[in-house]
């Protein structure tokens, strides 16, 4: 039986990690080592190692480049999805096939650390996965096989779930062809743009653009680390929003009929669901209701 190594981390590696022990012999599974989350702070291992025990896979967690080099690799072929680390040149080559990369956009574009949501912040209307033989460079190895997606209304979250089962599926139907030398990857096509990580400072919205760009801004920014409007109270995270039918000025409230509306570049945004510093999410009329009618001073 054909042999593997599987490289990820988070949630969104876990469907393609099950299309892998699926079809090969996996090895080992290689992953960041456990961090502290939740309010408690508990040391909790990533969602990949999570399902690797649930296999009864054994895992991995190098932290350095010497520690990768010393991984098991003499293995058909090694599959990374959203890892967290880069693979130097010399673990590259080890497996007989190379190590292949299931990546969240229609390449060459987008590429790099924030696919998914850079799509959305640049009004793409489709976006997409692509299965690629990953080189030295930054995503730009030759690919395999892609598949379109349209993006809608889904927030990051919900397009980066759909996009890690199609991944994982469209993995499963050419990682036998991939390893039985029976089909070849070709160059990307087309200009490249690149997806670097999204920093906080991006996730402030600036409420003079158009409400529909805003809308497109909230969703990219959900679930993490969340969109929000910065008043004198402090940053307000906006979780769930419509483009509003109102005449407002930028940064005027209104709360009528339930709807809470602040004013944008073009109109008005109908925010449905807020987090006030400090505060938990609430729709936002029980927020303005609570308030008795005021509102922060946008900034």
């Amino acid at each position: 039986m054909a042999s593997a190594l599987f490289f990820g981390s988070p949630d969104a590696a876990v469907p393609s990690l099950r299309a892998v022990a699926g079809a090969v012999d996996v090895h080992g599974v290689v992953t960041r080592p456990p961090t502290r989350r939740g309010r408690g702070r508990t040391l909790r291992p990533t969602p990949v190692a999570e399902a690797a025990e649930d296999l009864g896979i054994e895992i991995h967690t190098p932290t350095t480049r010497v520690e990768l080099g010393e991984l098991p690799l003499d293995v058909d072929v090694a599959v990374v999805v959203a890892f967290g680390m880069l693979i130097p040149e010399p673990v590259l080559i080890r497996p007989r096939r190379g190590f292949v990369n299931v990546h969240f956009s229609l390449l060459p574009r987008w590429r790099g650390a924030a696919p998914v949501e850079r799509a959305m912040l640049a009004g793409d209307e489709e976006t997409g996965v692509c299965i690629m033989q990953m080189d030295v460079g930054l995503d730009t190895g030759p690919v395999f096989a892609c598949e379109a997606m349209p993006i809608g209304e889904r927030t990051a979250g919900e397009l980066t779930e759909a996009l890690a089962a199609t991944g994982a599926q469209l993995l499963g139907s050419v990682l036998p062809s991939i390893i039985a030398g029976a089909v070849s990857a070709q160059p990307q096509r087309g200009d490249a743009t690149h997806a670097p990580k999204l920093t906080r400072d991006e996730a402030t919205i600036d409420l003079s653009l158009p409400a529909s760009q805003i809308l497109r801004h909230i969703r990219a920014f959900t679930p993490r680390p969340g969109a929000s409007i910065p008043t004198r109270e402090g940053p307000v995270k906006v979780w769930d929003a419509e483009v509003g039918m109102a005449a407002l000025e930028v940064g005027e409230w209104r709360h009528e009929g339930g709807r809470v509306l602040v004013g944008t570049g073009d109109g008005a945004l109908w925010l449905r669901e807020v987090q006030a510093p400090g505060g938990r999410r609430l729709r936002a009329a029980d927020w303005a209701n609570g308030r008795r009618g005021t509102f922060p001073t946008v900034e």
